[in-house]
Parts: C-alpha cells; sequence; structure tokens
C-alpha cells in the first residue's frame, strides 16, 4: 500500500511559517485548538512541529524577576521537545507505522524535503479499524 492513501495535503493543512513571531504562532495553535503544529521554511522546507507543551515550557521557564518574554522574537526560538519526524514521500508503510506509534501526525516530504503533507494517527487507526471491522463481518 502506498502511503499516499493516507495524505492530507498541504493545503488543507494549518502550518506556521519559520519567520513567524512568538504572538502570531501562539495565535495560530490557539485559533484552531491544536495540541501541534509543523513549521515550515519560507522555501517550503519541512522544519519541524511546536507543541503545546513547548509553549507551556518556554514561559514556565521564565523565573519571577525576568523581564517577560518577548512575544515578538521569532517561534524558533522556543525549544522544542518532541521531534516529529517526516517520512518521505518514497517511503512504505513500515516506516509510516513506525512514527505514527510516537507522532499524532506524520509530517510528508518530497525529494527535495519540501513539505507535501501529513498523515495523521487517527487515520491510520480508523482505516485499520475498517479493515478488521470487514474482517470480522466475512467470518461471520
Amino acid at each position: 500500500m502506498n502511503i499516499l492513501f493516507f495524505l492530507t495535503p498541504k493545503s488543507e493543512v494549518i502550518y506556521i511559517e519559520s519567520s513567524i513571531t512568538i504572538r502570531k504562532a501562539l495565535m495560530q495553535i490557539q485559533s484552531h485548538s491544536y495540541t501541534s503544529i509543523p513549521i515550515i521554511s519560507e522555501n517550503g522546507e519541512y522544519i519541524g512541529a511546536i507543541n503545546e507543551g513547548d509553549f507551556l515550557r518556554y514561559f514556565k521557564n521564565i523565573t519571577t524577576g525576568e523581564p517577560d518574554p518577548d512575544l515578538s522574537e521569532n517561534v524558533l526560538k522556543i525549544p522544542r521537545a518532541i521531534s516529529y519526524d517526516p517520512v518521505s514521500i518514497n517511503s512504505n508503510i513500515e516506516d509510516l507505522i513506525s512514527k505514527v506509534t510516537n507522532q499524532n501526525f506524520v509530517p510528508v516530504v518530497d525529494d527535495n524535503k519540501k513539505f507535501i503533507g501529513i498523515i495523521t494517527r487517527k487515520d491510520v487507526i480508523q482505516y485499520v479499524y475498517k479493515k478488521l471491522k470487514a474482517n470480522i463481518d466475512n467470518d461471520n
């Protein structure tokens, strides 16, 4: 099976560009109620992802007495604890399953490392559930 069967294309994915400010990134993640969001370079390459926990750890580490964090700084200033490793468009289903068990979404990149979309854990689980249910129904 080709992994593109599960692909949500870039045009349907909410992502942020690497040049965005912390304030705009927070607004983006909040307005869509996502727990994590891909980060894409200005030339379309996948850089990584940032999640709610990254923001929380960043603000938690600001100690009392220090100035408030500068929300106009670049979002890449925030350290990211989890690496959302991508798969290549040419990857096999085993590579995808390996990643999706540890990530709630898997970014997909083309041969030039350009971001082309994501595959969600939910979509993979729903597909497997339907297949299992069909097999059970056929056995009865």
